[in-house]
């Protein structure tokens, strides 16, 4: 949000502009957030998505990105899915369904996922009868969406590489500025989200 961009403004200015600030804090966060995860479970979520959205602080990490791209519904209507999957009674699925379809399929959703019409109209008709396979074509459909295209993204992006990066990784002049803004913005939120 524009306040929460001013803050952030606010801040950088308030800091100095050289990289120790940014490289100590940086390292510090690094250390912190090393001790809880490895750099070979980081470095698996490179592997697939699955290995990713699959490990708590990688989904995190993941929807920490999708959120900076506005685009953080594909991941939220992925979770809901799974856990719409693990409903034990049947009395509670169609509500469940339900509120699913009206967030993320119908067409007025609010938090409306990128589906062809086929898809779509399939997954209108299993509302008729909810199960908790009625979602299971959409949610491959976002998986895949989501696998070509902001996963592939997110695995060039600070959000991942800092991560993946060793600790003691220096802070040259072309990462000074990025370091300094993205130790404010994303590695704070991803250990705090992760812890």
């Amino acid at each position: 949000s524009a306040k929460d961009m001013k803050h952030r403004l606010g801040f950088l200015l308030q800091k100095s502009d050289s990289c120790d600030y940014s490289s100590s804090q940086v390292k510090k966060e690094k250390l912190s957030s090393s001790q809880r995860l490895s750099q070979e479970e980081v470095r698996k979520w490179a592997e697939s998505l699955e290995n990713l959205i699959h490990h708590d602080r990688g989904l995190a990490a993941f929807r920490a990105f999708l959120k900076s791209e506005y685009s953080e519904e594909n991941i939220e209507f992925w979770v809901s899915c799974e856990e719409y999957k693990k409903t034990k009674s049947p009395a509670k699925l169609s509500p469940k369904a339900r509120k699913i379809y009206d967030e993320f399929i119908s067409v007025q959703a609010t938090k409306e996922v990128n589906l062809d019409s086929c898809t779509r109209e399939k997954t209108s008709h299993n509302m008729l009868e909810p199960t908790l396979s009625c979602f299971d074509e959409a949610q491959r459909k976002i998986f895949t969406l989501m696998e070509k295209d902001s996963y592939r993204r997110f695995l060039k992006s600070p959000y991942y590489l800092d991560l993946v990066s060793p600790p003691g990784a220096g802070c040259g002049p072309e990462n000074c500025k990025r370091n300094h803004i993205h130790s404010l913005d994303c590695n704070s939120n991803i250990i705090s989200q992760c812890a």
